[in-house]
């Protein structure tokens, strides 16, 4: 057996041997999960910063002769790997989301006549757009270069926390420029830009502001870009609005080398004259507030020329980040799975406020987050599961920060609402749920969060309560949401039950009887659309009749989001036992359960849903989507922890692979990746919230997780191998234990998990 290891010696050994420091990050692969939808972003950043600089290989419309168009879905993250060309560079991106923004202050190095449009990528050379071969391009943690064939410009991207920094070497002296296109974005459409403002400060320094209504339908972006040479002229290019109205504005010509333009649609020409180096370095800063917020990033994070130091700099965080776990592993090929994995939980959420703490709020104005970093980009219906109950473990300090910053979000709603998906000073209220309830009552389990959990309390209450909010009034009234009252009715049910499950948890730590009382009560409404009668949760009307013309296989179908009733069905992490006893007791379940894995799903069943693809589905299990990863550990609960064990080692070789296509499915903001994090560990948070994890079959060799209290949780194996996928036995401390389950208070003290491996199904837990 071939073992990898990266100890943390090697890894600290960064400060004296950069070199090898550079050899730890080879097994970061960015490039992975980008996969057929072109979900992940390649590009340059350091963890949740909120430049994340990446290659855009297209500018496809989100509608077509006034429809949706199906393909612009797979630009999501802006790039896509099977694509000839690259349109440009832009410094905001999402991560493996279903559905798409940003792509905001696009920049493209080129060479020879000046171009002003991205032209078509049939033909790269009617347009500024280039041509570029995967031989000639490198990813890796806050580094990304690539040969612009069209232009023989090589491009470099790096970046801090609020600036990206780019390097141009241009093979020829003459006609060189760069284009400034603050009209391109991810998932466009006519009118999606509301404006645009630039000023020419002097001959290296511009600035500005961008407006798009969008998946955030009030979004401004600030910016400062400042150059390494002069511009020797500019011109600009920008749609007529249509208004009757022109302004005296009209007497200037602000095509050509005029400092302030204002309007729709602008792009920039910028020329230059090369020094000997035949290079141009540019960086550009970003702010929530402001222009001069832009310039106080810029001055406070970037002062330097140095690209190669900032390149550095930010990959010492990355190695900061990274080895807070440390592992060993089967072969070369795992390595790279957790390590990217990793990765990518730190792309997101997203740092959004100034380096003094300003930012903008859900109402439009700016505040100052005291005592905590503010962020963005909660995908919530996804990372509550998983991504979130990671962080409190190994990110305890930064999720403390996020919680303050959901808080924050809900003092600033007139809805009095939390976040369901937050997304720069809006909510875009993208799925359902109000999961946000879940990843404030597991972080209070953490003795490292200081939020104030009374007024968390509250304002979780006032979201579960809210009238205005997706059906919640006729769930409080009918103890259900009926399908013709609110569409996707049994997803919301079986969610909303789970969150006030997560209420009630964070009422019983804050000592509130009552309110523990009444969400526990809320928690047991999933069994009101439970059909006894087909041993299937089921849609149901307001007088109590189940919907007829049924069928449990259908994600296209009324009731549910995202899934199907034979998946959704199994959606009670808060109360398994029940669930199981409605559905005929151990025996039955664990049958029933494990011909969910070998079954046949024709694709009909879901070919019209966007989120589930063949490559994340085995059987009718669809790991590619969320509402199922706590699924494969519901094994446990009816006493087969061995199909537990079998299924994990299937679901990790078949849904996650260490090359370009590898992710069964979009990573939707790191939770793909955190569900491979924690299995691989051998134990996940089935439940989020409870405080207990599931114990599993690990992947890994051993591991070491450096928790933020400094407390250590090591990981040991026994005959671990790829034949001995079972485990013997699981030991806490020297201490056997005896049901597959252990505490979070346990883990966040420290302490050794040993597991015995073997390669045959064997009875692991001596039950009481």
């Amino acid at each position: 057996m071939r073992i990898i290891s990266y100890c943390l010696a090697l890894i600290c050994a960064f400060v004296l041997n950069l070199s090898h420091a550079q050899n730890e990050l080879k097994y970061v692969k960015p490039l992975i999960g980008t996969a057929k939808m072109g979900h992940t972003f390649p590009g340059a950043s350091v963890p949740f910063g909120m430049v994340q600089l990446s290659p855009d290989t297209d500018t496809l419309q989100y509608e077509v002769d006034g429809k949706y168009n199906g393909d612009v879905y797979k630009y999501c993250a802006g790039y896509q790997y099977d694509d000839p060309t690259i349109v440009g560079f832009s410094h905001t991106h999402f991560s493996g989301t279903g559905h798409s923004d940003l792509g905001d202050i696009l920049v493209m190095p080129t060479s020879g006549k000046i171009q002003m449009n991205p032209g078509v990528a049939s033909d790269p050379t009617t347009g500024y757009r280039s041509a570029y071969q995967h031989t000639n391009e490198k990813a890796e943690p806050n580094y990304y270069s690539v040969l612009l064939d069209d232009h023989q410009i090589q491009a470099e991207l790096t970046t801090t926390t609020r600036v990206g920094m780019h390097r141009y070497s241009y093979s020829q002296a003459e006609d060189a420029h760069i284009v400034l296109d603050l009209n391109s974005g991810i998932y466009p459409y006519e009118g999606k830009n509301v404006w645009t403002f630039v000023r020419v400060e002097n001959d290296t320094l511009i600035t500005g502001y961008r407006q798009t209504n969008g998946w955030a339908r009030t979004r401004t972006v600030y910016f400062a870009i400042s150059l390494s040479e002069p511009i020797k002229s500019y011109q600009c290019k920008k749609r007529d609005n249509g208004h009757i109205y022109r302004g005296f504005w009209r007497k200037f010509n602000d095509a050509s080398n005029f400092p302030e333009v204002a309007g729709l649609d602008l792009v920039f020409n910028l020329d230059f004259d090369l020094p000997a180096s035949k290079q141009v370095m540019m960086k550009v800063a970003l702010s929530p507030t402001s222009t001069n917020g832009a310039l106080m990033n810029l001055k406070a994070e970037c002062p330097t020329w140095d690209f190669d130091k900032v390149v550095k700099d930010g990959q010492n965080e990355w190695l900061k980040e990274l080895q807070k776990v440390k592992v060993t592993t089967m072969n070369e090929s795992d390595a790279i799975n957790f390590y990217t994995a990793l990765y990518h939980t730190c792309l997101g959420p997203t740092v959004y406020s100034d380096v003094d703490g300003s930012y903008k709020g859900l109402d439009q104005n700016i505040y100052k987050a005291e005592n905590f970093t503010n962020y963005t980009t909660f995908s919530l219906w996804d990372t509550y599961r998983a991504l979130h109950p990671w962080f409190n473990l190994v990110q305890a300090k930064r999720n403390n920060d996020m919680v303050e910053s959901m808080l924050a979000h809900y003092d600033q709603s007139v809805l009095k609402m939390l976040p369901i998906w937050s997304h720069y000073a809006n909510d875009n209220w993208c799925m359902i749920g109000y999961h946000a309830v879940s990843v404030i009552s597991d972080a209070a389990l953490n003795p490292l969060s200081t939020f104030d959990k009374k007024r968390a309390l509250d304002a979780c209450v006032q979201t579960a309560n809210n009238a205005y909010f997706d059906g919640i009034p006729s769930y409080i009234k009918y103890k259900y949401v009926p399908e013709d009252h609110s569409g996707s009715s049994v997803s919301k049910t079986l969610e909303y039950a789970f969150d006030d499950y997560s209420i009630a948890r964070l009422a019983a730590l804050t000592g509130d009887k009552g309110t523990e009382t009444t969400f526990l009560q809320r928690a047991g409404y999933f069994e009101n659309v439970y059909d006894s009668s087909i041993g299937y949760m089921r849609p149901k009307k307001a007088n109590g009749e189940f919907l007829k013309d049924f069928d449990v296989l259908n994600t296209h179908q009324r009731g549910f989001i995202e899934g199907n009733a034979w998946n959704y069905s199994l959606y009670v992490p808060h109360n398994v036992p029940r669930m199981i006893e409605m559905m005929g007791g151990n025996k039955t379940f664990a049958s029933h359960l494990d011909s969910l894995f070998t079954m046949e799903l024709p694709d009909k069943y879901f070919e019209h849903t966007e989120d589930i693809s063949r490559d994340g589905i085995i059987g009718n299990y669809v790991h590619g989507n969320e509402p199922s990863h706590h699924v494969v550990y519901l094994f446990n609960y009816a006493n087969r922890e061995d199909k537990t064990q079998a299924y994990l080692r299937k679901v990790i070789r078949e849904m996650y692979r260490p090359v370009v296509d590898g992710l069964g499915g979009n990573d939707d903001c790191g939770q793909m990746s955190a569900w491979y994090l924690f299995s691989s560990l051998g134990f996940y948070p089935v439940a989020p919230s409870s405080g207990v994890y599931s114990i599993g079959a690990p992947l890994v060799v051993s591991a070491e997780m450096t928790l933020d209290n400094g407390k250590v949780v090591k990981v040991e194996t026994k005959n671990q191998s790829e034949k001995n996928k079972f485990v013997k036995a699981v030991y806490w401390n020297n201490v056997r234990l005896d049901e597959p389950f252990i505490s979070f208070q346990q883990l966040n003290e420290g302490g050794i998990l040993r597991f015995e491996m073997t390669s045959k199904p064997q009875n692991t837990f001596q039950k009481n």
